[in-house]
């Protein structure tokens, strides 16, 4: 799939997730039936457009809750959208991945790698296991990852401001940490793919550890393939998918797909989609 009709995808799914626009003009959050459903992406369930609910904010708030219950429907709908697409959630239903790739489309020379690129991947692990899921666990009524880093819900407490110019009022230092962090982003979404994805993002680091086993993968002919390298030039993630098609950092973007001269990478599931290819030249 080549980059605008992804890009289309994306924006439908965003629409889609935010369609209470009466929300944008009056400020007011929906809290009907749909906002018990856990969306697949990063999508703030205070963002007045949100119909669903955003799976990180549930997590932590059944694990920060004062009465401790496991989360079984929350991680069971992670778990379902990981083993279905694995971090191809990431590319084509996730509103911040959106953000992301239309600040890249800015006509500036780009940052691959840097030094410091590869330590910092891990950050999200770590963000994961401690805003996500240690300190809702420690401390009560303490969503971390919501109340002290989100952008997303960033986002969202500027638009509800927008509509309702009471709210900057009662902004607060924390606020401004957190918008502090969102400009960052921003800044660096021009410079560098998706560096929220790749450093930040405790949701893509959830979705990576099922890379390897999701049903959407990345399948690599190794009798088609050259080794020319057009993979690893296409991939913003900093991937070589002509080593490792399933690397955890692989979003099932479709970019190597779309650049490799070869023909030797595609879509697949396990091990099909390159079984299929196979057969096709016999």
């Amino acid at each position: 799939m080549n980059r605008n009709r992804r890009t289309a995808v994306q924006a439908f799914f965003t629409i889609l997730q935010n369609a209470n626009l009466r929300g944008f003009f009056t400020g007011k959050i929906y809290r009907g039936a749909l906002k018990s459903v856990c969306v697949p992406g990063l999508n703030c369930y205070s963002c007045p457009g949100a119909l669903g609910a955003c799976p990180l904010g549930s997590l932590q708030n059944s694990l920060t809750s004062g009465a401790f219950r496991f989360p079984y429907y929350v991680l069971g709908l992670m778990v379902f959208f990981a083993t279905l697409l694995g971090r191809g959630v990431c590319a084509f239903l996730c509103p911040m991945g959106l953000l992301q790739d239309l600040l890249d489309r800015v006509p500036l020379k780009k940052v691959k790698t840097f030094r410091g690129d590869r330590p910092l991947r891990y950050l999200k692990y770590v963000i994961l296991a401690v805003f996500v899921i240690a300190i809702p666990l420690a401390v009560k009524l303490t969503p971390a990852f919501c109340k002290y880093v989100c952008p997303s819900g960033t986002l969202s407490g500027i638009m509800l401001a927008m509509a309702d110019h009471r709210l900057f009022d009662l902004m607060g230092s924390r606020f401004i940490l957190k918008a502090a962090i969102l400009l960052l982003i921003i800044i660096a979404s021009v410079k560098i793919c998706r560096p929220f994805c790749r450093y930040i993002c405790p949701l893509g680091a959830f979705y990576s550890l099922f890379n390897r086993v999701s049903l959407l993968r990345l399948e690599l002919d190794r009798e088609s393939c050259v080794h020319c390298g057009a993979c690893s030039d296409a991939c913003g993630m900093g991937a070589d998918p002509a080593q490792d098609p399933d690397s955890p950092e692989c979003i099932r973007c479709g970019a190597c797909i779309h650049a490799c001269p070869r023909g030797a990478l595609l879509y697949g599931t396990g091990g099909f989609g390159a079984s299929l290819k196979a057969e096709n030249k016999k």
